[in-house]
């Protein structure tokens, strides 16, 4: 009876594990075919972000936001496209935002580390990779991601 507790212990942890392990679609790569959406704004704001255009992102993105008041996708995606057209002001306002509505959200923390690294606050751009080190227990893109831009960072300053 010990050896079946056992392995029936080790499956409920292998089980437990591989629902930690998968990432949120909307975290992080807009390569790839957009999550479900959470609107027809948000949507198609998501369209235009894969396809590089801002600008009309956020307008749809800024509708979402009105029918979303909560989603921290919708303001992840915000703070990318605002970074994206070198808007850093806004940029952090809806990653914090993003933030504050989800503290473990994945693309946020990320992307608020990039930018922070892009107006020189290392010491901030690591305090998310520690985040991302401990939401992605079994890693992530987003982890790996903002560890190399960490380490180029550094590099770049020797």
């Amino acid at each position: 009876m010990k050896l079946s507790l056992s392995i029936f212990s080790l499956l409920l942890i292998f089980l437990f594990s591989l629902g930690l392990a998968v990432a949120d679609p909307s975290s992080s790569d807009y390569d790839d075919d957009p999550p479900k959406p959470v609107n027809a704004d948000y949507q198609r704001g998501y369209l235009e972000v894969s396809n590089s255009n801002y600008q009309l992102a956020i307008k749809y993105l800024l509708k979402a936001a009105k029918t979303s008041p909560d989603d921290a996708d919708v303001y992840n995606l915000l703070g990318f496209c605002h970074r994206k057209l070198d808007k850093l002001e806004e940029a952090f306002k809806y990653y914090n935002k993003a933030l504050k509505l989800n503290p473990r959200h994945l693309g946020a923390n990320e992307y608020i580390g990039e930018l922070y690294l892009r107006t020189k606050n290392l010491k901030k751009a690591e305090e998310h990779l520690e985040v991302l080190d401990d939401v992605c227990f079994f890693g992530c893109d987003e982890f790996d991601n903002l560890k190399e831009s960490i380490e180029k960072y550094k590099k770049s300053m020797e």
